[in-house]
């Protein structure tokens, strides 16, 4: 049985994501697989990606992904990871590229080229580097993570959603952008937890533990938080 499936659709760093989950839960059973019958037997699905919007989804479709995902968003715990967290929403800007439609609401490109940051310089597109997360709500995969984290970020397009319930975290760039999103058994973040050091792998642990919309709790073969 595999406890966490780490999507392979051609596209993102899958090792490093399976790498830090290995880091946090050595005794589960991690694997990067394209294989849908896999993702269907896993108990936690984990979407990452990186790359152009409209290339992900032409090789998830090429690899008969849609419909396992699907499933997997509706029925078990899942987290999405930069463009898996886009690729949830209904539309793209990047490409006009229809997304899942899982979540209401479309992702759209930094209009940053004509604003200046603090020093008065133009801020640049795409996003990349550390920057602070704010908690919107509380949730169980903020659990042991500090208000104002700073996790690692590289992306040109972000989420504009109209459900505000959905919205789980904010950064700013330079302006106030959704960076996270939480509903049900679903929660998707635009940062890259596994390389965001001591707050990306306590989100990674968070996800081991957690039931979907129940509460995080220690479960027997999981690192303590305080070794993270």
């Amino acid at each position: 049985m595999i406890d966490i499936a780490v999507v392979d659709y051609g596209m993102g760093n899958l090792r490093s994501v399976a790498k830090a989950l290995e880091h946090v839960a050595p005794s589960k059973v991690i694997a990067v697989t394209s294989d849908p019958a896999a993702i269907r037997e896993a108990g936690r699905v984990v979407f990452p990606g990186q790359g152009a919007m409209p290339d992900c989804m032409r090789e998830m479709d090429a690899r008969g992904l849609r419909v396992p995902l699907l499933e997997a968003a509706r029925s078990k715990p899942f987290l999405g990871l930069c463009i898996g967290l886009q690729m949830l929403f209904e539309r793209s800007e990047e490409g006009n590229t229809p997304g899942l439609g899982v979540l209401p609401g479309k992702v759209v490109r930094f209009p940053a080229a004509n604003e200046l940051n603090g020093q008065g310089e133009k801020f640049k597109v795409p996003h990349m580097g550390w920057n602070q997360v704010y908690q919107a709500k509380s949730h169980p995969m903020w659990d042991g993570i500090a208000e104002g984290s700073r996790f690692y970020f590289v992306h040109s397009y972000y989420v504009n959603t109209p459900d505000q319930d959905l919205v789980a975290g904010t950064s700013r760039y330079p302006s106030s952008f959704t960076c996270a999103v939480a509903r049900n058994n679903i929660f998707a973040v635009q940062f890259h937890p596994e390389k965001s050091q001591s707050a990306g792998l306590r989100l990674l642990l968070n996800f081991v533990s957690w039931n979907g919309t129940k509460r995080v709790s220690a479960q027997a073969g999981v690192v303590p938080a305080a070794n993270v």
